[in-house]
Formats: structure tokens, sequence, C-alpha cells
């Protein structure tokens, strides 16, 4: 059955079929030929039930968050303000586009929003001041992949949801392997440039009253990250009540900013529900799919398949990491998270792995899928955004980014603290 079904995925989604349905037709697939129960009449309670939570309402209230530091015009400011800073260094405005992804990752959740962000903004400066478009390009799909790993993140409150683990200890245990990701992100950047200075473009300086000027613009940034996230912290709000909180803000800033207008509102409602609608029915149809799959033993082989290797549960855990960098290069992020977690996670706490650890490690796995072809989606993102030029040279300028996600999935194995630090001392 595990062939079978891992087959069918991976034909339904080369048919370019929308990842929903594909889950919802392996459901169906499932219960015709694998189950001797009439599986399809428990659809309406498990479609009930996987969308009936108050965590998920935090989920649209995230995106237009995201929406309308997008579309309120935040984002050029929050850019043209870290290009100030941060042009000196080897690599000059690539340091910019990895500061800002890493600023939008804070108050967005999303890294394809956060890739979009970027890209829309910088890519006009990456060819009117000769930078490499491969190395450029790479920057901004990499450091959109900072969205989910920094809080507040939907794709933890998603995995939060999906194993009842603690939001709150989720969002504190991404926090400082995000932001190692982030100097990590710019030191190989400055190395490389240092190497090749062709790579970076031209170094330019400003004035220190120009960059201390230049802070207004990011000071509304930080204040609503602060205010979401430290609510949340300090026991004032759930994740959902910091995220109308959020939205809240943001809307006052973007107001404040000029940039609050009828077609302004419209675009950020429409892409709000687009996007959550998406989001849920990913989520549903993979909870159909789990329901078939559980009840027709699927769980139960996958067991039987890792424990009949008999490898310890450190070699049991390559043998995850390395299934899911496989399955990365074929199923969109969020699909194989909902459509894995159910069936792995509980096999690897059985073996004595952390939960909150092992859903920061599996993040950082997701993040290198959406950096990785074929289906990396932040590439996608990218080129979409550049017009111009192919899809294989932002590729290959993510590759020395994708060599760094694979050093943290290393760092975090070896040292789990590097993610539990903050969690078991707050």
């Amino acid at each position: 059955m595990i062939f079978t079904i891992t087959a069918s995925l991976l034909g339904l989604l080369a048919l370019s079929i929308p990842v929903g349905i594909v889950l919802f037709l392996l459901g169906f697939g499932v219960d015709q030929l694998f189950s001797p129960f009439p599986l399809l009449r428990g659809l309406g309670q498990v479609v009930w039930s996987s969308s009936n939570s108050s965590t998920l309402i935090a989920i649209p209230f995230f995106v237009l968050l995201g929406e309308i530091l997008v579309r309120g015009g935040i984002a050029e400011r929050t850019y043209e303000a870290l290009d100030k800073w941060f042009s000196w260094l080897p690599g000059g405005l690539i340091h910019a586009n990895i500061g800002t992804a890493t600023m939008f990752s804070a108050t967005s959740g999303s890294s394809v929003a956060t890739a979009a962000t970027v890209a829309t903004v910088a890519m006009p400066q990456a060819e009117k001041l000769g930078y490499d478009p491969k190395l450029f390009s790479g920057a901004i799909a990499a450091g959109g992949t900072l969205g989910i790993m920094i809080p507040p993140s939907i794709n933890l409150i998603v995995y939060g949801f999906l194993t009842e683990t603690s939001i709150p200890r989720l969002f504190l245990a991404g926090l400082i392997p995000g932001l190692v990701m982030a100097a990590a992100f710019m030191m190989v950047t400055a190395i490389l440039c240092k190497i090749k200075p062709t790579l970076g473009g031209t170094s330019r300086s400003f004035t220190w009253s120009e960059r201390i000027g230049s802070l207004q613009h990011l000071l509304p940034i930080l204040v609503l990250f602060l205010v979401v996230i430290g609510s949340i912290y300090a026991g004032w709000a759930t994740p959902t009540e910091s995220a109308a909180v959020g939205v809240a803000i943001a809307m006052l800033i973007a107001a404040f900013n000029r940039g609050v207008s009828r077609e302004m509102m419209e675009r950020c409602l429409y892409g709000t529900v687009r996007i959550t609608a998406m989001i849920m029915l990913v989520i549903i149809g993979a909870y159909f799919l789990n329901f078939t799959l559980t009840a027709a033993g699927m769980g139960r082989e996958l067991k039987d398949l890792l424990t009949g290797l008999n490898l310890s549960p450190m070699g049991t855990l390559m043998v995850v990491i390395l299934l899911y960098i496989v399955l990365g290069f074929f199923i969109e992020t969020l699909s194989l998270m909902v459509a894995t977690i159910p069936i792995i996670v509980p096999i690897m706490t059985g073996m004595g792995f952390d939960k909150v650890w092992f859903g920061i490690l599996l993040i950082v796995l997701i993040e290198m899928a959406l950096i990785t072809p074929p289906v990396g989606l932040n590439l996608y993102v990218v080129q979409g955004a550049r017009k111009s030029g192919r899809l294989s040279e932002v590729m290959l300028g993510a590759v020395p980014f994708v060599l760094v996600m694979l050093a943290m999935i290393a760092l975090l194995v070896a040292v789990p603290s590097v993610a539990l630090f903050l969690p078991d001392i707050l």
C-alpha cells in the first residue's frame, strides 16, 4: 500500500491537479481499494472536525497581516532603510534582501508572501546596479523561506494543530534557528562576494545621518513584531488574538503612511481569502486522507517498515530526514507537512525525540523543499518577479543557501538545545 499511495500521489501531482483535490482523490482511492469499511460515510464528520478549531482562525489573520504590509507600501520603505545599513558589506544589496526577508518573516508568517514581497521590491535594483542575477535572486528565494521558521509562522501553527503541541513553545523554538540561518545566509553571501566581487555589484555607503534617519521606517515593523509575539509570550493573548491585534496595528501603520485605499483593501481581502481557502482545502483533504490511511492500516505498515530496518533511533531519524529531502523535491511543502505529520511524528516521539524539537527540524527540511527543484515554490515566485532570464539561474543561485540549511539540520541533530533553549527557560 505504501508504494501504491506514493506512486499515485506523485502521478496525480505530475498531472498538475490542485494539491487539495489530489489528497481527496487519494482518500477515495484508499477507501475503495484498501478498506473493507465504507470510509466515505465519515467524510462529513472529518471535514467538520478538521476545520472546527479556533487555532486555525490565526491563519487568515496572519495572511491578512502580510497582505497589508505588502500592499500598504511598508515593504518598500523597509527595504530602502536596510539598504542604507547593509550595502557597504561584500554583496551590498543582497544583504538588504536577506534582512528585509527576515523582518517580514517576523510579521507575515508565510514564505511565499515574504519571497514575493522582497522580489517585487528588489528585482528592479538588481538590473540597475549590475548584480549577478543568480546569487541575487537565489538569496531572495532563500530569505523568503525564513517566513515559516521565524515566528509567527503559519506552518508552525499547522504543525501545532496537527500534533497538539503548544504553539507558543514552537514559536520560541523557531526564533534562534531562524535568526542563525539569516546570519549564515549573510555570511555565505559576504564570503562568496569577497572571493568573487563581481557577484555583488558595486558597494555603496551612506552617511550615519542617512542611516539613523532610516530607522523610522524600521521601527513600525519592530513594534508590530514585539506586540504580536510579546502578547503571546506574556500570556496576554492567544496566537489567534495576537494575530487580530497585529492586523489592527498594521492597518494603523499603513494609514499613517497613506497606503490605505479602497483598492488596496480589496486586494488584501481577496488575497487573504484566496490563500486561506487554498490552505484549508489542503488541511481538510489531508485530514480525510489520513483518516482513510489510518483505517486501512497505513500507519502500522509504515511503523513496521521503519522498525523492521532494525535501526537505532538516530538511524531511523536519518532515514526520516532523507525521506523528507526526497519528497520535498516533488511535493508542495504544506501538503508534505499535513500528509506526513500524523504518521511520522507519533513514530518519532515514540522513539524518544522531543515533539517541539522535531517540529523545528521538520520546518528546516520544508524550507529546503521551497528552494529545491522541480517543485520549489519560492524559485517560481522569484522567477515570476524577475520577468526575464531563466529559472535555472535562480536554482543555481539558491545552491549555497541549501548547503546552509543542511548545516542547520546537522546542528539541530547534534545540539538539540539550539531549538529547545528558549522554550525550556521561558
